[in-house]
């Protein structure tokens, strides 16, 4: 793997886990910021405030699973997860009929969420043997 791959691989699933951190600590206080994942946002979409605590510690496992060595099957659940998550984030954003502004961090998401799956080294992969 080129020197270039690897760095846009760990930059991309760092910045992606510093992302999904952040609105599962938001998500499990349920602090009412006006960001991704808040309570209020996520009310306004029409979701009972109690899905934040799920939502929040489903995306820590997630980041624990995708920073975690020698566990491709378990990083490629959790990359699925993610990407369920997150698709779903944006079709509620464009249901609710949110602008832009709210939907771009989830837009952001998953570039981040592809780009990791991508650039991951071999050793993060699931190898299929061929019958």
């Amino acid at each position: 793997m080129s020197k270039g791959k690897k760095i846009t691989y760990w930059v991309a699933t760092v910045w992606l886990a510093l992302g999904l951190t952040s609105t599962a600590l938001v998500q499990l206080f349920q602090l009412n910021t006006d960001g991704p994942g808040s309570l209020e946002n996520v009310v306004h979409m029409g979701f009972p405030a109690e899905v934040l605590l799920l939502l929040g510690v489903w995306k820590l496992l997630g980041v624990v699973a995708l920073l975690m060595p020698r566990t491709p099957l378990l990083k490629e659940w959790a990359y699925a997860g993610i990407s369920f998550t997150v698709s779903g984030a944006l079709y509620f954003h464009v249901r609710s009929g949110d602008g832009f502004g709210m939907i771009a961090p989830v837009l952001l998401y998953l570039v981040l969420i592809a780009a990791s799956w991508y650039f991951r080294p071999a050793e993060r992969t699931l190898v299929t043997t061929g019958s």
